[in-house]
């Protein structure tokens, strides 16, 4: 067994206030803790990756192709393969949450350097 945990886990700034860090991850599936800062926006994107998460701390506003949808904490969430996605963070304090994909993903496409 392989344990994890989020606060011993390596955050990494992928775009301006946006953080991932990598938690447990095996051959079909990987998990991401995120932390989307207040006025920070998750580029809109799209991956072959299954998504599928749960807000921890925050709210976030989803953006699809068709609507934006507020999540708070105790919403899970779901993004399909090849799903246009993205969010913003339009509160006052940090959106926190777990993130899983599968097959499993390293570093996002939309990265930032």
């Amino acid at each position: 067994m392989r344990r994890i945990n989020d606060e011993r886990a390596d955050d990494e700034e992928v775009a301006d206030g946006v953080y991932l860090a990598d938690l447990a991850a095996g051959e079909q599936a990987s998990m991401k803790h995120w932390r989307v800062e207040p006025g920070a926006t998750l580029p809109v994107h799209r991956h072959d990756n299954e998504q599928i998460g749960y807000m921890i701390r925050g709210t976030l506003t989803a953006i699809t192709e068709d609507e934006e949808i507020t999540l708070r904490p105790g919403d899970s969430y779901l993004f399909t393969s090849d799903e246009l996605h993205g969010a913003e963070n339009r509160g006052d304090e940090p959106a926190v949450g777990i993130g899983v994909l599968s097959p499993p993903r390293s570093d996002p496409d939309w990265k930032q350097s």
